[in-house]
């Protein structure tokens, strides 16, 4: 008798608490050193249809470009308050918000430095596992020697730019599949 893994299961009914218990929308309290952004991702499937039941998680270094984690033992400055760690489910427009800072760049392993970005989880129904994607911001100059969006065909980057609106909110759209695919990285 051969023995094989048992196929994964979609997200279960673990999911759904922590959509309930573990909203983390605002990550910067007052005194935390850096720009403040507002940030709205929208969820859309293949079709290009609202998801309004999917779940965001976002990481991302502080504005000296340090995360607060404990493999980064780089001598920059961590900010009380401030874990770079936020949560937030889509609600019924497919739209979740987050209250942050700009991060700082961040080393590349193989050398440089990256753009400043905004990591981004997503799950939703039918969703096997998270998918992985990132935020960066237009009209960054350092856009052009970011050594990730170097990796993404150039005529994909632009599902990972987030536009500033005349409101001044940072707004990305992240599709599920579709003509208008988000571009998604193994983790």
């Amino acid at each position: 008798m051969s023995r094989a893994l048992t196929p994964s299961q979609t997200i279960g009914p673990f999911y759904f608490g922590t959509i309930i218990n573990a909203y983390r929308q605002d990550l910067a309290s007052q005194g935390v050193a850096g720009e403040r952004l507002q940030i709205e991702l929208s969820l859309h499937d293949a079709d290009g249809a609202i998801v309004p039941d999917g779940l965001f998680e976002i990481w991302q270094a502080n504005s000296h470009g340090r995360y607060d984690h404990p493999d980064d033992r780089r001598n920059l400055p961590l900010d009380p308050g401030f874990d770079g760690f936020g949560r937030a489910s889509t609600d019924t427009t497919g739209r979740a918000t987050f209250s942050t800072i700009k991060p700082g760049r961040v080393p590349w392993p193989a050398g440089g430095l990256q753009a400043p970005h905004i990591n981004v989880s997503v799950f939703a129904r039918g969703v096997l596992n998270r998918l992985a994607t990132r935020l960066y911001f237009e009209g960054d100059p350092e856009l052009a020697e970011d050594p990730v969006l170097k990796l993404v065909e150039s005529t994909r980057r632009a599902t990972l730019i987030a536009k500033r609106d005349a409101s001044g909110i940072w707004r990305l759209p992240i599709h599920l599949g579709g003509a208008h695919e988000t571009v998604f990285f193994d983790c």
